[in-house]
């Protein structure tokens, strides 16, 4: 667009050079640009109906201006339709034509300006554009996410998404499906999640769902919709852009903490946080409790229900059963329910009530409870609540408490708003005989006179009143007047061990429980006993190898001790001296006797000497040879044969000897206190 600022300066320079009629008509265009350069043209206008059962058409245009006074005027065919200030306006389908095309356009009006939008030409019977989509509900499905907002029609719709994951240089991924209706009970709040509980409506729904996406991630989404009803649709305007949450896949992990403070108990809660990717738009926790924590604990609300942000629960619960959930809630839906289960107060010493319905009174005050027990853990399956002085309450109770049904009563005040348990007790409205027999009854490790029995004991449900006892009994099949032994086991056993019974024999051995009211059914079964046998012949072996064997240890250590005690006196040593006879003469005969050379030193005490030549060893030799004595032959064959010659032997002396005195040398035997020395050839000295 072009202005002249100094355009009457030029207009007179102009005139003065040129007064024709060619510079007036130039003079006038250029006053007519000026006037419409401060303008500038609103778009096309877009008429429709938001429905297409609509009586009101809505046309919408749009215009790029700062000024602030700017009108509007709207023109169908040449007909304007008023004067506006907004950029919008409605007109009743009975002042337009729908049927056939017509033109359609906007004129702006800024100060003294004026300037037109462009002409279009519509049917406007066949143009229906829906709002932007509102109150979006995101939820993950697995992989795939769905999408649901507020229908535009009672008709399916066609529709746009835009998605890509946030924080990520991912371009926007685009898809076009036809919507899926859904009639839907809607919070009235539409603000707050589907998982929260709040007043429902009935509403239709638009659904798209996107599949094949990452549930831990977090996702950017836009949707926009139009019309299937007629030829002409219009797109709607793109919604925000939404983030969508990470899926909470887990349930919180939460730790419990219980203390007791005078028949109340404070529970203390706490888990842990949930993942980023998931609490990128906020976490909330929803705690849920089948009893309330202020006011009276029997309240007549069957749940309380408690919403927080924090990561921490604190409450207070009487000490009947009670169980407490807790859930995380996003933008994108809920987590599975973590379950605490927080079990009635165990009494090791629980007694029977002394009480019935008949004289059960109720104060303003306190409440009364009845857990029907369903086994053996306490807790509860169906909950009786009398909380009302009214007469058909109390009837009411008493219809409800069945006989021959073993309940958990309870009696509750409310203490500055926390609940405290008075009473607790096991309870019978009627009592009656055990309706099944023990399970699982069996017999093991049996003997020749004993056996070991086992049992499952009778569920609660089927014991009908307090059991008091077992009833054991045995009998001997083998007689028929043999008598019944009966024994009665506590009701806390579930083992026993029966004795006293008959080698090889076979017995009939039932089990029944016992209630104030009677007997119940038997569990019967049959054992043999073994036979009696001897002692085992191997064990015989055994103990007697034993017996051994301890009397030479026993044996053997008592000597080592008398040894060391009492010592032992030496003995002499006396060699024993058996002279080797030849067998026969001639083997006599045929053995040579081998003489060394011997020297016979004669010493007197007054060192007397004897000549040299009357010792000569060649004489004592020959007459060695000439004697051959027999007892000296036999010395010399036994030393030769021990090989062995002792220096100090006396029986070899007195051999050398004999040997001399019988050789002519008597003259020795006369000298007293002589010392005689034997000095053989090898060196050998015999003293």
């Amino acid at each position: 667009m072009i202005t002249f600022p100094y355009f009457p300066l030029y207009l007179m320079e102009t005139l003065k050079c040129r007064s024709s009629l060619h510079v007036y008509v130039m003079f006038v265009f250029l006053t007519t640009v000026s006037m419409g350069s401060a303008c500038e043209a609103p778009s096309a206008p877009e008429c429709f109906r938001r429905r297409a059962d609509d009586t009101v058409y809505k046309c919408e245009w749009s215009m790029n201006t700062i000024e602030k006074d700017v009108t509007f005027d709207l023109y169908f065919n040449e007909t304007k339709f008023g004067r506006t200030k907004e950029p919008q306006q409605c007109i009743s389908d009975e002042l337009l034509i729908k049927n056939r095309p017509v033109n359609i356009w906007v004129e702006a009006h800024v100060g003294n300006s004026s300037c037109r939008s462009l002409r279009r030409s519509v049917k406007l019977k066949h143009i229906v554009k829906y709002d932007v989509p509102q109150n979006i509900v995101v939820s993950w499905l697995k992989n795939n996410l769905s999408l649901i907002w507020e229908a535009a029609e009672n008709s399916p719709a066609t529709a746009e998404v835009l998605f890509r994951r946030n924080k990520t240089s991912e371009s926007w991924e685009k898809i076009s499906t036809t919507t899926i209706m859904l009639t839907a009970h809607r919070p009235k709040d539409v603000s707050t999640s589907h998982c929260q509980s709040q007043k429902k409506e009935v509403k239709l729904e638009y659904q798209v769902i996107v599949v094949n996406l990452l549930r831990n991630s977090t996702y950017q989404v836009q949707i926009r919709h139009q019309s299937t009803k007629v030829q002409n649709p219009l797109w709607s305007k793109w919604s925000p852009v939404m983030l969508v949450p990470a899926a909470l896949e887990h349930e919180p992990e939460v730790t419990m903490k219980t203390k007791l403070l005078n028949g109340t108990r404070k529970v203390m809660l706490t888990w842990k946080p949930m993942p980023h990717a998931a609490a990128i738009r906020g976490v909330t926790y929803r705690l849920e409790d089948t009893q309330s924590s202020h006011g009276c604990p029997c309240a007549r609300t069957e749940r309380r229900r408690h919403n927080t942000s924090e990561t921490s629960y604190t409450t207070y619960v009487s000490y009947s059963a009670v169980n407490i959930s807790v859930i995380a809630i996003n933008a994108a839906g809920c987590s599975p329910s973590a379950i605490v289960q927080v079990p009635a107060k165990p009494a090791a010493d629980l007694k029977v009530c002394d009480k019935t319905l008949s004289n059960l009174n109720l104060n303003k005050k306190n409440c009364k409870q009845w857990y029907e027990l369903q086994d053996e853990d306490s807790r509860p399956g169906n909950v009786i609540t009398l909380a009302s002085k009214k007469k058909g309450e109390r009837k009411k109770v008493k219809k409800s408490i069945k006989d021959y049904v073993r309940y958990l009563y309870f009696e509750h005040k409310c203490d500055n708003g926390k609940p405290r348990t008075v009473e607790m007790c096991l309870f019978y409205q009627k009592e009656g005989a055990p309706s099944r027999e023990p399970q699982e009854f069996v017999a093991f490790s049996e003997t020749h006179n004993s056996a070991d029995l086992s049992w499952k004991a009778i569920a609660t449900m089927d014991q009908r009143g307090f059991l008091t006892h077992y009833s054991l009994c045995s009998v001997k099949i083998s007689s028929q007047d043999e008598p019944k032994d009966c024994h009665n086991i506590s009701a806390s056993l579930q083992t026993y061990h029966l004795e006293n019974l008959t080698p090889g024999a076979k017995y009939n051995i039932s089990l029944t429980g016992v209630t104030r009211v009677g007997e119940g059914p038997k569990a019967t079964i049959t054992i043999n006993t073994l036979p009696e046998k001897p002692l085992n012949v191997w064990l015989s072996f055994g103990l007697l190898f034993l017996f051994f064997l301890s009397s030479t240890v026993c044996t053997v250590v008592l000597k080592r001790i008398a040894n060391k005690v009492f010592r032992p006196v030496p003995m002499p040593v006396i060699p024993d001296f058996t002279p080797n006879q030849p067998e026969n003469q001639q083997e006599m005969l045929d053995e040579i006797e081998e003489v060394h050379e011997l020297t016979l030193l004669q010493l007197h005490p007054e060192g007397k000497s004897f000549p040299d030549e009357a010792w000569e060893t060649t004489d004592l030799q020959e007459e060695w040879d000439d004697g051959r004595d027999v007892d000296a032959e036999n010395e010399s064959s036994d030393s030769r044969m021990s090989g062995e010659i002792s220096d100090e032997s006396p029986g070899s002396t007195d051999q050398a000897l004999r040997s001399s005195r019988e050789g002519g040398i008597t003259d020795l035997e006369q000298v007293d206190n002589e010392i005689a020395m034997l000095i053989y050839r090898n060196g050998l000295v015999l003293k």
